[in-house]
């Protein structure tokens, strides 16, 4: 039993990392889209963008653009950041 529950908890805490992980590689795309500069066809802004915009573009529209602004990341990032202290938390034990 105590495997289980050790395997379990390490599982919560992987998904913890991973998404923290995503976060990190949201935070970098959308930092980079204020340089006009950025090619996002080379590397590794491609692979940012490969990796991010699918999941990005499930909020995109749900807030309207704001000053020019696209606020929608916004949820993403405090889904993702909810999701994160979830499975932090969670501490599965044995009696």
């Amino acid at each position: 039993m105590s495997f289980f529950v050790d395997s379990t908890n390490l599982l919560f805490l992987a998904i913890s990392n991973f998404v923290e992980i995503y976060l990190l590689l949201i935070f970098i795309k959308l930092s980079l889209a204020w340089f006009p500069t950025v090619n996002w066809y080379n590397e590794p802004f491609c692979s940012i963008g490969k990796l991010t915009e699918p999941y990005l573009r499930l909020f995109r529209g749900t807030i309207p653009i704001i000053l020019g602004m696209d606020m929608s990341p916004m949820i993403g990032i405090l889904f993702l950041q909810c999701l994160m202290v979830i499975f932090r938390n969670i501490k599965l034990t044995v009696y």
